[in-house]
C-alpha cells in the first residue's frame, strides 16, 4: 500500500500526523476552542508544537477545558499554583497571558457576537495566498495581531496568529502534494 504524502512538518512523527489528519486546518467556528488554540499557540512560542501537543492534556485539564470564563477568575495565587505543575510549560509570561486574554475575550464578546465571528472576519481571500507554508505571517495576520494587541491581548504576535490561523482553518494551507489539501471545504480552497 502506497504511504500518504503528507505536509513535511509532520513526517515520521505520529503524534504530528495525527494532529495534521485530523484537527489541523480544519475550520473551527467553537469560541472555547479558538480560545485554547490561540492560548497554546503563545504557549508555543519559541518552542516546538510536538512540545505543546505533548502536554495539551495537562492544559486542558489545569485551565478548566479553556473555558475562558473560569479562566478570567483566576488570580495570583492560581498563576503560582500553574508555575509549580511540570506537566505544562512553566513561564509566568505565558500564563498570566492567558488568563489575561480570557479576560480580553469577555471583553471582546460585549463588541462581537462571538470569538469565532471576530476572528474570522481576517480570514484571507483564497485567491490572494502564496504557496503552501512559503510565509510566516500575511497582512491578515498583521491586522489581526494589531488588533488584539490594541484589546490588550498579549503573546499574539504576527507569525503567532499566523500559525493559529494555519490550524484554525482560515486558509488551507496544506502543500500541494499534501492529501489533506484536496479534503478542505471548497472555500478555503485557492
Amino acid at each position: 500500500m502506497r504511504e500518504l504524502s503528507r505536509c513535511a512538518w509532520c513526517a515520521g512523527v505520529p503524534e504530528l500526523i495525527v494532529y495534521h489528519d485530523t484537527e489541523w486546518g480544519f475550520p473551527e467556528f467553537n469560541d472555547q476552542r479558538l480560545f485554547e488554540k490561540i492560548s497554546l499557540e503563545g504557549f508555543q512560542c519559541g518552542l516546538s508544537w510536538r512540545t505543546v501537543l505533548a502536554k495539551r492534556e495537562n492544559f486542558r485539564a489545569v485551565f478548566a477545558d479553556f473555558d475562558f470564563n473560569t479562566v478570567a477568575e483566576y488570580t495570583q495565587a492560581d498563576v503560582q499554583r500553574l508555575l509549580q505543575n511540570p506537566g505544562i510549560i512553566r513561564h509566568r509570561g505565558k500564563i498570566e497571558a492567558v488568563i489575561n486574554n480570557a479576560r480580553r475575550t469577555q471583553a471582546l464578546l460585549s463588541e462581537f457576537e462571538s470569538l469565532a465571528a471576530y476572528i474570522w472576519q481576517y480570514r484571507p481571500d483564497p485567491q490572494t495566498l502564496p504557496s503552501p507554508q512559503s510565509v510566516t505571517h500575511s497582512p491578515q495576520s498583521v491586522a489581526l495581531s494589531r488588533d488584539l494587541k490594541h484589546r490588550g491581548w498579549k503573546f499574539v504576535g504576527p507569525t503567532t496568529m499566523y500559525a493559529f490561523m494555519q490550524s484554525m482553518g482560515l486558509l488551507n494551507d496544506h502543500e500541494y502534494t499534501c492529501f489533506m489539501r484536496a479534503r478542505m471545504p471548497m472555500a478555503l480552497r485557492r
